[in-house]
This record gives C-alpha cells, structure tokens and sequence, in this order.
C-alpha cells in the first residue's frame, strides 16, 4: 500500500509539473521582469523631468525673449525632445509592466493551485473524521496490550493529531499565499493604470508644446520683411551642411583607405612569416546601390524650386514619433542638431553617395557607427525649421544634390 501511496503522488506530481510547463510556455523567458528594473525606468522618468525642468527655465527667463527666432526654436525642441523621451520611458514603463501582471497572473494560478490542493487534503482528513469519529483515537489506546505498547499508541495519536494540525496550518498559509498573489496583482494593473494616465497627460503636452514651436516657425514664414532674409540663410546653412557632409565623406575615406593598407600589410606580415593568408577581419560597410523609403508617409515637397529658393530634398509626412530607416547600409558620418535642419543624420554609403535625415525627433545613431539598410536611425519629428512633422530627405552624389525620386 504505502508503494501505491508513493506511486499516486509523484504521479500527482507529475501532473502538476505538466501543468506548470505548459503555463511557462505562454510567457516567454524573456518577459521575465522585476520591480527593480521598473524602478531604473523610473529614475530615468525623474532625470527628464530635472532637465525639462531646466529647459523650461530657460524658457521663463527674460533672456529668451531676446533671442532670435531660430535660438527659441531650438530651446523650443530641446524641450519637445524631452518629453518624447519622456513618452518613449513610459511607454517601456508600461511593458514592463503588462509582462509583469502577466507573471503576477501566474503566481496566482500557482498559488490557487496551493490553496486547492491543500483543501483537498483537509476536506479527505475531516470526511475522515467524520466516518470514524473520535472514539477511534480511544479504541487504539484501549486496545494497547501493555505499557509499554500504551506510550508507544499515545505518539501514534500525537502524531495522527499534529498531521491534523498541520493541515489545517497548510490550509491557511495557501489562502493567504492566495490573497497576497492576488493583492499584488491588483496593486500592479492599479500602478498600470497610472502610468497610462501619465502617457495620455504627456501626450497631450506634447502636442501642445509641437505647437506652441511651429506657430513660432509660421510667424517667422508669414513676415514678409524676413522673407528675403530667411531664403538667404536657409541658401548659407544648405552650403554649409553640404562642405561638412563633402568634408566627413574625404575623411572616412581616407580612415577607411589607412584601414585597408594596415591590413594589407598585416596580411603580407603573416604570409611571410606562415606562408599562408589571414581572412583581414571585418570590412566597412558598404551601401547596395538601391535606396529604400526612409520612413512610410506621403511626399509633401519634392525636389527643385520652392518659395523663391531651392528645396534640396523631399519632405516625407509622417506622424511624430514614427520610425526612421537608413535608405541604404553605410557608416554615420554626422549626428548632431543644426539650425534650420534640427536634428539631423548623415550616412556615408560608399562611392561617394550620402543620405540625409532631417528634423528628427531623436536620433538613435552616433558618429562612425555601422547602419544596415532598413535599420532604425531614429524617430520623426519637427525639431529645427520645421511647421509639421515630417522627414526631410537628401541624396548627395560626388558632391552634389540629387532629387532623391530619381533614386527610391
């Protein structure tokens, strides 16, 4: 009998493991989240809010109404960077925690397992009871043939009456291990609740804030007496823009030229002195030759002639905060905020070809790294002179701008 007890449990056992598995199997390893990790996203909520706070005192100070129009604008997005990241942060707060109530969830089904199983065994003791009643506890005391025989019963019941005890103990302990599970579920989609408020105020403000900075660009436009003016230093900071990107474009290559007659020479070092050849390590990356859509979105402004001016690009409209691609594969020659192009992204493809992102929202890609065609670079935005979000986009060729249609 006791081998057939043995045996009924592990295969008790065995089913609640099979029943566990297949709960683990609906949350996936890397879901698993902790408090801790939430707090740190928090602590970087805190961070944005400390220099938000600064940017807008800068904002209130009375040295900003006697900055130019292009100094406000910058003040202006620094602001508007912010609380897009600080949107992005809560964003990853509410993952984290949407996996996290799915964990809770599982604690749950776990401990209500607990709290079944133990009741099962305390509902089996009472039935128990109730079919031999205490009078058994007296006949197997009665029925002791000697003294010794009697002390050795009387632990029997102790113990009978301590496994009682115990299951009940049990049976507590699991329902409050219950409660608990679920007080903490509760407490967590309370917490969900409030960050998603939080993200819904932030968005609000961050419209706000987009037009509070656009309507200062639209007055800016709408002056005749600065029309002429504005063309001038749109025309300036173009030229500008494009001695750089010729300027980093020489540099890489040349970096990239010394790169290759190093490895040369290692590569004849080596097969001097073993006879054979090295594989020369990773190379630089190269672009394709074929452009790809920088974001999704409708062209709002081609190429050539616009407001008097040349319009160098095309303006792709697209919602704030979308994401945006690398045309093609390449190294990142510029990444940084300029004037009337706001945060900006320049990428090297080779053969003397570059891409230009402009008025970016935030920029995900540094100086000299690698980009892969298709790769997050960024996010859109309206950073720079700029009246609605949207990406500006250039192709420049040996030198020159191209009309980047004749190339997706």
């Amino acid at each position: 009998m006791r081998g057939v007890a043995v045996a009924i449990r592990g295969l008790g056992l065995l089913l609640a493991a099979i029943i566990a598995i297949s709960v683990l199997d609906v949350i996936p390893v890397s879901a698993y989240v902790t408090q801790g990790q939430i707090d740190r996203l928090r602590e970087e909520k805190k961070e944005y809010e400390r220099q938000k706070s600064e940017v807008q005192a800068k904002i209130d100070a009375y040295e900003f109404e006697h900055l130019t129009e292009m100094a406000k604008k910058e003040v202006l997005d620094e602001r508007i960077t912010l609380t897009s990241l600080e949107i992005a942060n809560i964003n990853e707060i509410i993952d984290q925690y949407m996996q996290l109530i799915r964990e809770k969830e599982y604690e749950v089904f776990l401990a209500q397992n607990r709290e079944e199983d133990q009741l099962q065994k305390f509902r089996s003791r009472v039935r128990d009871m109730e079919e031999n009643g205490i009078i058994s506890y007296l006949e197997i005391l009665f029925d002791s043939t000697s003294f010794s025989d009697l002390l050795a019963r009387i632990d029997f019941v102790t113990d009978i009456m301590r496994a009682d005890e115990n299951t009940y103990i049990s049976l507590q302990n699991a329902r409050k291990e219950t409660e608990d599970a679920k007080a903490d579920l509760e407490q967590t989609k309370a917490e969900l609740d409030e960050e998603k408020i939080a993200l819904e105020q932030k968005e609000m403000e961050l419209q706000e804030q987009l037009e509070e900075a656009h309507e200062l660009i639209r007055q800016l436009e709408d002056n005749i007496e600065t029309q002429s003016q504005l063309r001038e230093d749109i025309m300036a900071e173009e030229d500008r823009v494009q001695r750089e990107i010729n300027a980093a474009v020489e540099a890489l290559r040349r970096q990239q030229e010394a790169e290759r007659l190093r490895r040369l020479r290692e590569r004849q070092a080596q097969s001097g002195s073993s006879g054979g050849s090295s594989g020369g390590g990773g190379e630089w990356v190269s672009g394709t030759g074929a452009f790809s859509w920088p974001t999704s979105g409708t062209v709002t402004s081609g190429y050539g002639p616009r407001s008097g001016g040349n319009h160098q690009g095309i303006d792709i409209c697209a919602p704030h905060g979308s994401n945006v691609y690398a045309s093609d594969s390449g190294t990142v020659v510029t990444s940084t905020y300029g004037g009337g192009y706001g945060n900006y992204i320049v990428i090297s493809h080779g053969n003397g070809t570059t891409t230009l992102y402009a008025h970016l929202s935030s920029r995900w890609v540094g100086v000299g790294e690698s980009v892969s065609k298709g790769q997050v670079i960024g996010l859109v935005g309206s950073t720079g002179r700029s009246t609605a979000p949207h990406v500006h986009f250039e192709v420049t060729m040996n030198g020159s701008r191209v009309d980047p249609m004749t190339q997706l």
